[in-house]
């Protein structure tokens, strides 16, 4: 008997600063990628562009649970961090 695919409860995403300016945005699990001017912006638009990739479709099919979370890690410039 086979064991139970355990779901994700989580679509692992990171927000990088884009080359031209704003930010992008990309999910691992899911092909889903979004950009925005600003980090609000692209949080925004990383909800919705996850909602309509998932839309009508199973999430079991994408290993995911109903409704999961996005876990978001940003990504800082060196410029950013204090040592």
């Amino acid at each position: 008997m086979k064991s139970p695919i355990k779901l994700q409860q989580n679509i692992k995403s990171f927000i990088r600063s884009n080359l031209e300016g704003g930010y992008v945005a990309e999910c691992l699990e899911i092909s889903v990628v979004t950009q925005g001017n600003t980090l609000d912006e692209v949080v925004d638009n990383l909800i919705e562009a996850v909602g309509l990739h998932l839309e009508g479709e199973n999430p079991e099919d994408f290993g995911l649970v109903a409704n999961p979370s996005i876990f978001v890690t940003f990504e800082l410039q060196p410029e950013y961090v204090k040592a």
